[in-house]
Formats: C-alpha cells, structure tokens, sequence
C-alpha cells in the first residue's frame, strides 16, 4: 500500500499545490503511531541471545550500508535513508529519517521503491531456505513482508522480532541528525511514548490505530511522490540497485549468522 501511494504520487505530481509542509506533518505522525504497535514485554519474551542479534543485525546492516554507500560512490542522504529502511523497518524508517538528513526528492522515493523491490524478493527466497521464524524478522524489510513470509506456527515469534528491529528506530533517528537539528526530535518523544502507553490500550483500539498507522503514512508518501519527477528518477544509478542488492544480503547474512553465534 504504501509504495502505490508513492507511484500514484509521482504520477500526478506537478498538478496539485506544495505539500511539503503536510507531508511532513503526516510522516511524523505515522511515526508516533507506529510505536503503539511495539510492545516492551513481548521483546523481553524473546530472550537475551534474540535480542542481542537484533542489535547485532541492525547494526551491521546500517554501517555496512553507509560504507557500501560510500564505496559506490553514491550521495550520502541515498545512502542514510536505504541503510534506514533496510536495517530497520522499510518504508516507516525511511519516512522518519528523511527530514534529518540532506537529501534530494528523488532519494527518498528511490530508497522507498528499493526496499520494497528487495523486500519483497527476501520474503520469497527465504522461506523457500526453510528459514527460521527469528530469521525471517532479522531479513525481511517491511512489517507486513515479514508477515507474510513467517510460517504460521511461528508468525508471532518472526513479528516480535522485527518489532524489535523497529525499536532500533529511536536511536538511529537521533544519530542521523544532521547540524543543528535537535539530538531528539519531538516526534521521536512521541514514538517513545506510544511504546510505553501501548500495551495500557485495549486490542480495538491497536487494530484502529494499526490501521491508522498506514493510512497516515500511506498519504505522507503521496505527498512526497507529488514532489518527484518521473525523468529524474529514471536517472536513478544501476549503482542504486546495486546498494540495495547488496545490503539485502548484508541484513540476511548479518541474520543468519548472529543467531548461529547467540
């Protein structure tokens, strides 16, 4: 759902007057009500060994990332918002890591496109692996993806993984940010919050605001698809598509072989 809000974004843009301004209002919100869907216990659960190769996977995809970034040349708010969403949480990251850095339009739309390009192709293989319900929340990108690639007898040990992922989200906000932006957001205070008041809230209402969560951020990246321009996104390097072949099998590695170690 997401990346057709972006393409239906890119399609029309040019006809409708300067989102910029709601779109990033959009994108904050859908960070904050992103947290309401982590739940602090249900980590703990996990055990030690899980939770240190979260840590462990997230780490050295983001980093590996950079660094790849770098090796192929490519501009580093690219190579910020693709080590974001890959390591992290997809298209969410990449929308909570797009105001703190400098970046063209066409980067957060590239990055968007790859991970759900690459998400998608790690949601296919990795099953046909056999691989593990851990493995699977380590690998996959995107929530949903996780979702459905986890086997149904072990669906809720793979999402409470990549929910540990996404709780990585916090500190690499506040890494990214670039001179002079806050050391901690407001909107990243309200992500913090939502995972404390989470858990207090009844089932509806985390169905509703489950559902709220990708239709806000579903119109945020319509906003940023308006802002991009179909040519210049054709121009995107194949060194692009390389950064997010590569960092596809930096995340599953990195998977893999932390819970071999653990």
């Amino acid at each position: 759902m997401l990346i057709a809000a972006l393409v239906l974004g890119v399609l029309v843009g040019g006809r409708l007057p300067d989102l910029a301004g709601v779109t990033r209002g959009l994108l904050r919100t859908g960070v904050v009500l992103l947290g309401l869907q982590l739940s602090v216990v249900q980590l703990l659960t996990l055990g030690p060994g899980v939770l240190l190769a979260i840590v462990v996977t997230v780490s050295v995809t983001f980093f590996g990332t950079l660094l790849l970034g770098r090796w192929l040349r490519l501009p580093r708010g690219l190579c910020v918002l693709v080590a974001s969403g890959f390591s992290i949480c997809g298209a969410s990251a990449i929308a909570a890591v797009e105001g703190r850095v400098d970046r063209e339009d066409e980067h957060v739309a590239t990055s968007v496109a790859l991970v759900t390009l690459y998400g998608t192709l790690a949601m296919v293989v990795l099953p046909l692996l056999d691989a593990s319900p851990q493995w699977i929340g380590l690998s996959v990108h995107e929530v949903a993806q996780v979702a459905a690639a986890a086997p149904a007898g072990g669906l809720a040990t793979a999402m409470a993984v990549k929910l540990g992922r996404v709780a990585l989200l916090a500190p690499i906000v506040a890494g990214v940010g670039g001179r002079g932006a806050p050391p901690v957001p407001a909107f990243l205070l309200g992500f913090l919050a939502s995972m404390l008041v989470g858990p207090l809230l009844p089932t509806a209402v985390l169905d509703v605001a489950k559902t709220a969560t990708t239709a806000v951020l579903a119109a945020a990246l319509f906003g940023l698809g308006t802002s991009v321009r179909p040519k210049a996104l054709l121009r995107t390097s194949p060194r692009a598509l390389l950064l997010g072949l590569l960092s596809t099998v930096l995340v599953c590695g990195a998977g893999y072989l932390s819970l071999r170690v653990v």
